[in-house]
């Protein structure tokens, strides 16, 4: 079913553009009149990473003409394997500055507007104000959440998408709108969820690795990408049935879609009959970057690279005795490792194997962990000083550090 549309048509197209955009108008269901709509959008993007890059791109080559940026970042080099917006010699450089060059390349119609600035509860609201639509390409819940917040109070709806490994989900959450034939219809069901609704809270710190941990195939960015602008294109001209209620959810491996069915709930926190959020709250503690266990742990028994470098020579000379022990998954040892390292990945810390291939407790033998960035490490620190070794400790910043401050001669990622 249909919803009605969100922006009104700008008066006309000029003799150019109808050029350009001549694929629309011959399209009955877009028309002249959807791609005026098109024309007359404010659309903000967060994020011109993965998910931004094909978003940003297609937003601009469909004519709307209005495209914000809020982005902070840079470009890395490990960005290039799917953040396309961005090329090689963009590496340094803004994200958002470099994403504004590439649209005007696209369609130099487009106007620009960059947000160079972390979102948080402070400009949120004053960044969002203005924009018919946002589109999510964050890749954080504590953002998410702090998105969905804030575009249900501000009444703009909210294109999600999120990726991790072969797997994409997509929706939109805009619950106060309704469809064109609902209008005066009270039930429940006929009003969509918010992102609370489908993820009432967030899942345990440590339980879902970033793409940064994770990683993710390159390719399906332009898959959920475009399911973003898809949904983004029919919010904006009023056409066909936006995916309001519901979730679709894309497996690359098993070349797989499914759409389930998500109904908004009565007692959610922010949409619900009685909520209990109504205002932005502290999202950062609300998702936690890492569990209250892990954080104990690791007060008083984190140390730098550095410390780890001298207690390694020391190892050397033989005047310490310790076991480090590298909690990452194997195909991360083979990019880059901590020399003197043993791997018994973070799976094995869950499950209760690790503990059997660490030295007795009472060896006297010191338990030294590490990961990629510090948070799985801490996480497994919990478990190894809950098991009796109470001396354990943990590498804050991990290989990455390491990398950057004590061998860049080993590759990162």
């Amino acid at each position: 079913m249909s919803y009605p549309a969100l922006v009104e048509p700008a008066a006309e197209l000029t003799i150019d553009e109808v050029r350009r955009y001549s694929r629309h108008l011959i399209i009955p269901d877009v028309g002249m009149t959807g791609q005026r709509r098109l024309k007359n959008a404010k659309v903000l993007v967060i994020g011109a990473g993965g998910l931004g890059s094909p978003a940003l791109l297609y937003l601009a080559a469909a004519g709307v003409h209005t495209l914000g940026i809020a982005e902070f970042d840079e470009v890395d080099e490990s960005n290039l394997q799917r953040q396309i917006i961005h090329g090689q010699s963009d590496i340094g450089k803004s994200k958002g500055l470099s994403a504004k060059e590439s649209i005007a390349e696209a369609n130099p119609y487009v106007e620009v507007i960059l947000h160079e600035e972390r979102l948080d509860n402070d400009n949120v609201m004053q960044v969002f104000e203005g924009y018919d639509l946002i589109v999510d390409g964050t890749d954080n819940f504590a953002t998410r959440y702090l998105v969905n917040d804030a575009a249900y109070f501000l009444k703009i709806p909210y294109v999600w998408g999120s990726i991790y490994r072969f797997d994409g989900q997509a929706s939109v959450f805009a619950p106060w709108l309704r469809q064109e034939n609902d209008a005066l219809s009270s039930s429940a069901d006929s009003v969509g969820p918010c992102y609370r609704c489908l993820y009432p809270e967030p899942p345990p710190p440590g339980m879902v690795p970033s793409c940064a941990e994770g990683g993710v195939l390159g390719v399906l960015c332009a898959s959920i990408g475009s399911i973003q602008v898809n949904e983004a294109i029919k919010l904006i001209t009023g056409i066909g049935d936006p995916a309001i209620g519901k979730l679709v959810i894309y497996d690359a491996l098993e070349l797989e879609w499914r759409k389930l069915k998500v109904r908004k709930d009565p007692n959610c926190a922010l949409c619900g009959e009685n909520p209990t959020v109504t205002g932005l709250i502290d999202y950062d503690a609300f998702c936690g970057a890492v569990s209250d266990e892990a954080a104990e742990a690791a007060a008083g028994s984190t140390i730098s690279v550095v410390t780890l470098e001298h207690m390694l020579k020391e190892r050397e000379e033989g005047t310490r005795d310790f076991v480090l022990v590298d909690v990452r998954e194997p195909n991360e040892y083979e990019i880059n490792k901590i020399p003197g390292s043993v791997l018994i990945p973070k799976g094995d810390f869950l499950n209760g194997h690790a503990i059997a291939q660490l030295p007795p407790v009472d060896s006297g033998k010191q338990v030294v962990m590490h990961c990629k960035s510090g948070v799985r490490s801490a996480e497994t620190l919990a478990i190894v000083k809950g098991a009796g070794y109470a001396d354990a400790v943990h590498v804050g910043g991990g290989v990455v550090a390491w990398v950057n401050q004590i061998d860049p001669s080993q590759a990162s990622y």
